[in-house]
């Protein structure tokens, strides 16, 4: 099975940058023709936040076009803190069981997806409340056996880049109390910090996956107030199989020169 994890888009009403320089509405629809072009196809894609750069109801129609024209497989979404919950259920027709927030079970596919709303309205950091973490403990619970995945946008880790440590998931231990009690958890995806990360939680592998549009820079300097580049944009493609579980591939949007064949020297000292 294959899971195709974009994040971050911060798209804008047409003809808008974000931060006036990120023309992140082209960047979005360069990475979805990317997407829609991969051989095997993703079984199932997953937007892990940040789909909008100010949640208003015109980006959300930018994102269902996009949508339509280049990805026919299944489309999974959950808010980041750029995105507006109620715009979002009537731009995407986004449907889960809590009315307050956007968090819901794919029992579809070989991996079980769950995707979780960790957005505080008003705020950039992520928080999960005590009903959202029983939410999750009894939904984990419902499929002991069958391998997970989880989605979220605030990761539940630190990762050393201090100002978005500051925005990251509040009371991470909270949340990997529920983990450690569900083995069949294989993987956490998260957004949020435009870059390639990945962490620990309990027993199992976190990760954040780079922006398709601008990304962070990379700073360990505490008393950097952080700002952004244009790194290659790319996404995160996770497989899965029986035999190896699930593999994370960092997979780039733009095209690089190639394909060159391997030409190995009669002399290679590993030539059988």
């Amino acid at each position: 099975m294959l899971i195709c994890q974009l994040t971050d888009l911060h798209l804008r009403p047409r003809g808008m940058a974000s931060n006036r320089v990120s023309e992140t509405n082209m960047l979005c629809d360069r990475a979805f023709r990317r997407v829609s072009q991969l051989r095997p196809a993703p079984d199932v894609v997953i937007i892990t936040g940040d789909l909008t750069e100010v949640g208003n109801p015109a980006e959300y129609a930018t994102l269902a076009r996009l949508l339509k024209t280049h990805l026919s497989m299944p489309v999974f979404v959950i808010p980041g803190n750029h995105d507006r919950r109620e715009n979002l259920r009537a731009g995407l027709a986004v449907a889960s069981a809590d009315p307050d927030r956007i968090h819901y079970a794919i029992d579809d596919f070989l991996v079980r997806i769950v995707m979780l709303d960790t957005v505080v309205p008003g705020a950039s950091h992520g928080e999960l409340a005590a009903e959202q973490l029983d939410w999750l403990d009894r939904t984990l619970a419902g499929a002991p056996d069958k391998p997970t995945l989880i989605g979220m946008h605030h990761p539940p880790f630190g990762c050393g880049i201090a100002h978005m440590d500051g925005i990251a998931l509040r009371e991470p231990e909270r949340f990997a109390a529920v983990i450690a009690r569900h083995k069949q958890v294989m993987r956490i995806v998260c957004g949020h910090h435009h870059r390639p990360i990945f962490g620990q939680v309990a027993h199992t592998i976190a990760s954040v996956a780079p922006s398709v549009g601008h990304q962070v820079e990379f700073s360990l300097v505490p008393e950097d107030p952080g700002a952004f580049n244009f790194e290659p944009a790319a996404f995160h493609l996770h497989r899965w199989t029986p035999a190896d579980g699930i593999v994370t591939h960092t997979v780039y949007v733009e095209q690089f020169p190639g394909p060159f064949p391997f030409l190995t020297d009669p002399e290679y000292p590993g030539m059988s």
